[in-house]
C-alpha cells in the first residue's frame, strides 16, 4: 500500500488537479465587431486581465447586422452566465427602430453584468482632404453637396446616429458606408474609399499619431489628453455631445450569483491603476459599476437617442 501511495500518489493528485482546471467554466466575451478594432482590443485587455486573475475568459468576434448577429447569438445561450456580449445604446435600444423584425428581445433576452468603458464619439477625416477641423467640413460639405463620405462602424451605432443628427441640425449631408466595426472602416480610410468617419479615438489612435488621420472634432465636454490639438464640437460653435458607453450583457435568464461573481470580477480590473494606464493609452476610459447602474445608465442613454431615431424618419432595414 505505501509503495502503491509512493508511485502513484503524485499521479492521482496531479489527474484530481487537471480535472479541477478542465471543471472550471470558461466565459466567452463575444464581440460584434471584426477584430483588430478599438472596441476588440480594449475587451481583451480585459478578458486576459481576468484570466490573469482567475477568471477563465476567451473572445470572440461575431460582426454584422449593426450587432445583431453578436446580440442573436448571446440571446439564443445556455443562460448560465458564461456568454456574455459587448453590448452598447444599438445594439439594446435603437436597433427597434432600424430593424422591421429584430431576432432578439433587448428587454427580455439580456441581462445586464457591468459598464466597461466610455469614451466620447470624434470625428476624423484624412489628412490631405482640404478641411482641417470641423467648422471647416461643415463649410466644404455647404460648398459641395454629395462630395463627403462618411464611414461608420455600423448603422444603428452611435458613431453614425450622432453625426447624422449633427448634420441634419445644420442642413448637410454626407454619403453614409457602413461597415462591420471599426477594423474595416479604417481600411477604407487608408485606401481613401471614405473621407471621414465617426468612431472613437481607440481605434483611431495609430493612424492620428502617424499624421494619417487628422480629428475634426471631439463630442465630449473637453479635449483628449491622446490628441489635445483636437478641439471639442463645442469649442467650434457646435454645443453637441455624444459619449460612446460599452457594457457586458450575459443571456437573459442568467443566475444572480454568476452575474454578481463576474461583476466583481470585472471591476477588480477597472479599478486597477496599471490596467487604467493601459486602456487609457489606447483612448478607452474604464468604467464599471453595478448591474443596477448599467441599467440606469442604458435608460438614459435610449431616453435621449431614440427620439432623435425616430425624428430622423430612417428607413428600416429587413437585413441582419
Amino acid at each position: 500500500m505505501i509503495y502503491f501511495k509512493f508511485l502513484f500518489g503524485p499521479l492521482i493528485a496531479a489527474s484530481m488537479a487537471f480535472g479541477s482546471a478542465v471543471a472550471q467554466p470558461i466565459t466567452k466575451i463575444v464581440v460584434p465587431f471584426a477584430a483588430g478594432g478599438g472596441t476588440d482590443v480594449y475587451v481583451r485587455m480585459l478578458a486576459q486581465e481576468m484570466t490573469n486573475r482567475g477568471t477563465r475568459v476567451i473572445v470572440e468576434n461575431r460582426p454584422g447586422g449593426s450587432a445583431v448577429v453578436a446580440a442573436d447569438y448571446v440571446a439564443k445561450a445556455k443562460p448560465d452566465g458564461q456568454t456574455l456580449v459587448v453590448s452598447f445604446l444599438g445594439m439594446l435600444g435603437t436597433n427597434v427602430l432600424l430593424f422591421d423584425k429584430l431576432p432578439y428581445d433587448p428587454k427580455k433576452d439580456f441581462t445586464s453584468v457591468s459598464q466597461i468603458a466610455y469614451q466620447p464619439t470624434i470625428m476624423v477625416g484624412r489628412s490631405e482632404l482640404p478641411y482641417r477641423n470641423l467648422k471647416e467640413m461643415v463649410e466644404y460639405a455647404k460648398a459641395n453637396p454629395g462630395k463627403i463620405n462618411r464611414g461608420s462602424p455600423g448603422a444603428a451605432i452611435l458613431s453614425n446616429l450622432a453625426p447624422i443628427t449633427f448634420e441634419r441640425s445644420l442642413g448637410i449631408s454626407t454619403n453614409h458606408i457602413p461597415f462591420n466595426g471599426d477594423a474595416q472602416a479604417i481600411q477604407a480610410m487608408l485606401s481613401d474609399s471614405i473621407d471621414i468617419y465617426g468612431t472613437s479615438i481607440t481605434s483611431s489612435l495609430p493612424h492620428i499619431k502617424s499624421g494619417k488621420f487628422r480629428v475634426l472634432g471631439v463630442m465630449g465636454g473637453e479635449r483628449l489628453p491622446q490628441a489635445p490639438d483636437a478641439p471639442t464640437f463645442k469649442e467650434q460653435g457646435y454645443n453637441f455631445e455624444a459619449p460612446l458607453r460599452y457594457y457586458l450583457s450575459a443571456t437573459g435568464g442568467s443566475p444572480k450569483e454568476v452575474v454578481d461573481k463576474l461583476n466583481r470580477a470585472i471591476n477588480e480590473v477597472l479599478a486597477d491603476h496599471a490596467f487604467i494606464e493601459r486602456a487609457r493609452a489606447i483612448g478607452m476610459e474604464p468604467r464599471g459599476g453595478s448591474p443596477q447602474e448599467m441599467d440606469t445608465l442604458l435608460s438614459a442613454e435610449i431616453e435621449r437617442w431614440n427620439p432623435v431615431v425616430k425624428s430622423l424618419n430612417l428607413p428600416k432595414s429587413d437585413k441582419q
